[in-house]
């Protein structure tokens, strides 16, 4: 299962329970992509789209639910996993990142991702709650929130989360396939942190999960 927590978006991701009788259908993933990283983009996808069937899990409205088939995802593409240097700001001090709601969710900056990426440099800060370290399952979850130049056009305009974990060294992988949107694009009940403007990429990211439409 996704590591789906989105930080504050009161909503809890939890295992999808009994496995449906089709799945021992389904080809394996990893015997039909070409590449073990393209496998796993498809796995990826295969378990949002599981996540947004499940009524425990979907942030779907019912009524949209019930049709559900897929979400719209780009073409897989590995040039968007880059390796990107990892610098940490243990100095760092708590704040608070608005949301869709006017809640606040407090994070620390716990480092900056510098990376290559379309020809050019960027850089982007990466998060961690000072709640969720304190849950063992949670305890090296990062969170990166971003915008680019597809959003409002083909992605969601408010921007989308990358999911991270603590790496053992100065280098963080980001899988920009695995972009995903806030829940609250697909419902408004949720509060969503707002993407900080720091967190503005000046390139088009055109893969991970497309805009929904309805």
């Amino acid at each position: 299962m996704r590591i789906s927590l989105i930080v504050l978006m009161l909503c809890v991701v939890v295992s999808c329970g009994q496995e449906k009788k089709y799945h021992d259908a389904k080809p394996d993933i990893k015997s039909i992509a070409k590449t073990d990283k393209l496998a796993d983009i498809l796995m990826f996808q295969e378990e949002l789209n599981a996540e947004f069937k499940n009524p425990e899990t979907s942030p779907l409205p019912d009524r949209f639910r019930a049709t559900f088939e897929t979400l719209a995802f780009f073409e897989p593409d590995t040039n968007y996993i880059v390796e990107a240097k990892l610098i940490r700001t243990p100095e760092a001090l708590p704040f608070a990142m608005p949301t869709t709601t006017g809640r606040q969710s407090t994070e620390v900056v716990y480092g900056i991702a510098k990376f290559t990426l379309n020809g050019k440099e960027h850089e982007l800060e990466i998060y961690q709650s000072p709640d969720l370290i304190t849950q063992k399952e949670y305890e090296d979850y990062l969170f990166l929130p971003f915008t680019d130049q597809t959003n409002g056009e083909e992605t969601y305009g408010g921007g989308r989360y990358l999911d991270l974990r603590i790496p053992n060294g100065n280098t963080i992988v980001l899988d920009f396939n695995k972009a995903y949107n806030p829940y609250c694009a697909y419902n408004k009940k949720y509060s969503c942190p707002i993407v900080p403007k720091e967190n503005n990429l000046d390139t088009e990211i055109r893969v991970g999960v497309k805009d929904f439409k309805h």
